[in-house]
This record gives C-alpha cells, structure tokens and sequence, in this order.
C-alpha cells in the first residue's frame, strides 16, 4: 500500500456522529479511541442486551481508551504472571458503562466518500480473560503494526462475569429473546456495528475476520455457532474469517479442568437465584440498584464461596446458544468459513483425574468399552510400567494438549460431516526469556501476531522480533483473503484429517506435516 502521509483520515462520521482521530505512533496510521458502539449498560439496562447508542452533536474526540468494564480490580498482584506481563496498571479505570471499540485505520485520504472507496479488510478482537476480567486497551492489543500490513483494526470492549453472563428466571421472563450471554451479544452487536460504520474507515463491511485468544476465542467459536449470525436466505454471515488462539477445548478425559459452555439457561439461573440470595436482594429490580463497585465485590465473594472455578460465562440459552459452541462446530452446524487455530505447546495439558489404578482402569472402560484394554496397554508402553506400578507414570503418558486435541478432533469431523471451509492450525513454540523460565505459557503469543515485543520487558532477541513479524505478516494475510500465504512467505498448508499440515512457530515458521501421538490418535479414533 502506498501511503501520502501528508492525508491521513482524522476526521470521520459514525451512524452517532462524527470522530476525530490521532496519529498513532506511525503517523501514516490514524487511531480512534472509546467510540460508543451501544447504550450505556446501567440502570435498567444491566442485565439487558445492548441497545442503540445516542447520538451526539458536534465532534467526538476519541484520543483516549474508555474505561474497562467491571472486573476485580488488574495489576495489584506482582507474583501472578499475568499483573507481570501486562496487566501493570493498578489504577485503570473501571465502569459499567464500558460499552466502547478502537480502531486503528491506515486509510490514506482526507474525505469520507474516499475512505469508502478504499474497502480495506477488517479484523475485529475480542480479547481473552475467561470471561471474568480483560480489557481491550492492555497494551499488546496496539493495533498499528497489523494496521501497517493494510488492514483496519478494530478492538472492542464487552461485560464480563456476572455483569455479562447472569442469569434468572426474572430475567428471562422479562426478555425471553435475550436472557443472557450478554457479553457475546455485546461482541455480536459490537460487530454489527463495524459492519455497518467501518466503511467511513476505509473498511470493507462485507470482508469481516473476527478473533480472539482464550476466552476471546472461545468467544470466536460462540459466535460461529449462533444462529443469529448466519443469513439464511444467502447462508452468508456476519463474518467471512475467523481466528481462534487457545479457546478451542474439547474434554479429553472425564472430570478435567475445561470451560464451563456445555451449562444450560435452567441450571444458570438456579445459581442467579443463589447469588440474588447471596447479595440480599429479593428481586430483579432490587439487583439493578446495586452500585457497579459493590455488585462487584458481591461477584468476588460468591465466586470465593462456591469455590475457585465458579466462574459466570457462555450459556445454551435457546436463543443466541441451541448447544455447546465446540458441539456445533464438530456437527458442521455452524457458520462455515476459513478457521485458523492454535495453541501454545506448554499449555492445557489434559490427563486422567483418576486417583487409583482401579479408578484409572474405570475410566479406561468408561471411554472405551471393550477397546479399553488396548489403552491400556498403549500406556503401559507408553510410560514404561506396568498398572501394577507407577500411577504417575501411566497418567503422564496419557496426557496431551487439551486444545491441540480439541482441533484435531475438529478436523476429523469436518471430514466425517464434509465441510469444506479450511482449517489452518498453528503450534507456538520458540523459547520464551525471563528470570521465571516460563516455558510457552498461555497467551505469549499475544505479543508476536501483534508485533508489539517492545512493550513487553522481556529481554526479546532479534529471532523472536523477526518470529513476530512472520507472524503478524501471515494475520494479516488471513484476515485480507482467508488464506494465510503471502508473497515469498513459507507456505501454510491447510490443516486436514488426512494431512495434518501444521505451522510450527518456533526459531522460525516451518509448516509440514506433524501426526498425533499415539495416546492422542487413540483418543480421536475410538473415544465414544
């Protein structure tokens, strides 16, 4: 792309009114900060899917982010790797009325009718943080060095936790067409609205990639499965790529840590009625009267009280939800488009919760049925022993990546139920400095597709910012096209059942083909 930095879009109009913008680091890129995209969610609106903002008169500066929505309180825990890494700001600001996106345009041009002509392609964040707490303007969510390669990008903002994801039949009876998931209908109506304002960016509303990392890409997948995002008389949708970083889980073994999105509306809104308790509300209303600080602290202590993976999140509600989102996705329900998918190699492993030999031979029989021997016996070989010996050596040879799993797993249903839409999957493996040895810990890989290491206080060598710039390069490509391959680029093959291509992102990017373990492939091949 060629740019004249000299007429740079500072200077825009919104379905709400008009924006004015600042130059980014790179003044050849224009950022607009806290642009309103829905209502204020207070009042007698907690608890409300979002509705239309107001307009305004005038020119909205948007030079700053907006507050972020209600979480316990980042950056006040130097020992959690996390407060370390980017959540350094104790005194971020929190509010309820958080309800506001970013964008991060290189639209060379001065007038809007321009910018429209441009149709540059769309990449549209959520981010991660279990649904609990995140927050779009963490500082390696810099929009500019993808905003560089040609491409607009957009990060927006969305309730977490029981601000986002509550649910009571109080609620339900008063909006039986939205009782909750109020966070992903913020995402959906966050991308609505790009799709109906980013061409006044330079955006192409009709070339859409939405991603995200953990939740946020657990939040991909919700999205994909809704059916209230697909068209159904163009069986087009909202989006036309999406990218999901380390939120895709599939349970590998029985009674293993995974997100809570196979919990149905009924089951939700008995624990709605236990946290009504818990605060000494008697109804609905009573509950939207809270202060925003205090519900919050409401949130912390119930979550304390049921104990430490009590968390609010996605529900199959009936409505934006018909079934778990990975569930969906295997059954070639939902929205087919190009996927590209990853994980960290040190993240997530799954292994048997059995305390005994006899527990593990159960759960053997469990997911097996009469192939349950041969298991066995794969582990046994596996873990050098025998199940008369080392229980710890049985349970460490049948541990595998709960994520890798879950997107091999996907593969072969995409082929059993013949979707074509490709699958691009990626394992991210280079090593990470720092006095805490971390190993590829869950979300590093945030600071390279952004390309924003020089934020980070890690002391980064020349092949790591080489590796996020390969990295950013083949983001930016999927997001323009739906295919990750560029000119002079090392090809990233599609990812199948048959040809498990895989990018490994280690010294370097190198694609080829890397088959399942054994315990895995096992577990693809024959689990019930």
């Amino acid at each position: 792309m060629i740019y004249n930095s000299s007429i740079m879009l500072r200077l825009t109009q919104t379905e709400n009114g008009k924006v004015k913008g600042i130059p980014a680091a790179d003044p050849r890129i224009t950022a607009f900060k806290g642009i309103p995209f829905a209502a204020p969610p207070v009042g007698n609106l907690r608890w409300k899917a979002p509705q239309p903002a107001s307009n305004w008169t005038g020119t909205r500066n948007c030079f700053e982010f907006a507050p972020i929505a209600m979480q316990s309180q980042p950056g006040l825990n130097p020992a959690d790797i996390y407060d370390r890494e980017w959540h350094v700001d104790s005194e971020v600001p929190l509010n309820e009325d958080c309800l506001y996106l970013n964008i991060w345009t290189p639209a060379a041009c001065n007038d809007i009718e321009s910018a429209q002509k441009l149709k540059l392609p769309v990449y549209v964040w959520y981010f991660g943080g279990g649904l609990q707490v995140g927050y779009p303007s963490e500082m390696e969510f810099d929009g500019e060095r993808l905003a560089r390669r040609g491409i607009v990008v957009v990060t927006i903002n969305y309730r977490l936790n029981a601000f986002g994801f509550l649910c009571h039949p109080e609620i339900t009876k008063e909006n039986p067409a939205a009782p909750t998931n109020f966070g992903h209908l913020d995402q959906q109506f966050a991308t609505q609205w790009v799709k109906r304002n980013i061409a006044n960016f330079g955006g192409d509303g009709d070339n859409i990639t939405i991603g995200g990392q953990s939740a946020g890409g657990g939040s991909v997948i919700a999205q994909l499965a809704s059916p209230q995002n697909k068209d159904v008389k163009t069986s087009s949708g909202l989006f036309q790529q999406a990218i999901i970083q380390s939120g895709i889980f599939a349970p590998a073994y029985p009674n293993t840590f995974g997100p809570e999105r196979g919990l149905h509306l009924a089951e939700v809104e008995k624990r709605g009625e236990e946290f009504f308790a818990f605060c000494k509300v008697k109804s609905l209303a009573e509950a939207r009267k809270i202060p925003a600080k205090r519900l919050m602290k409401k949130v912390e202590d119930f979550a304390q009280s049921k104990g430490q993976w009590m968390m609010w999140g996605t529900v199959i509600d009936g409505k934006f939800l018909l079934d778990n989102p990975y569930t969906v996705l295997c059954d070639g329900k939902g929205l087919h488009v190009p996927i590209m998918l990853g994980n960290t190699i040190d993240e997530f492993f799954a292994e048997p919760a059995s305390k005994t030999i006899d527990e593990l031979k159960e759960t053997a029989a469990t997911m097996f049925g009469n192939k349950a021997d041969a298991f066995i016996s794969l582990l046994e070989e596996a873990g050098g022993t025998s199940f008369a010996n080392a229980l710890h050596a049985l349970k460490n040879a049948a541990r595998v990546n709960g994520i890798e799993y879950a997107a091999r797993l996907l593969a072969k249903k995409y082929a059993d139920n013949k979707v074509a839409s490709p699958l691009y999957y990626y394992q991210f493996g280079p090593e990470i400095p720092g006095w805490d040895k971390p190993g590829c810990f869950h979300s590093v890989d945030l600071w390279f597709f952004f390309e924003t290491l020089a934020k980070s206080w890690r002391p980064w060598k020349g092949s790591h910012y080489e590796l996020a710039r390969d990295m950013c390069n083949y983001w930016a490509e999927f997001v323009k096209k739906g295919n990750p391959n560029g000119l002079g680029m090392p090809q990233w093959k599609a990812f199948t059942n048959d040809v498990p291509e895989t990018m490994f992102f280690g010294d370097v990017a190198d694609c080829g083909v890397r088959e399942p373990g054994a315990v895995m492939k096992y577990l693809i091949d024959n689990k019930k």
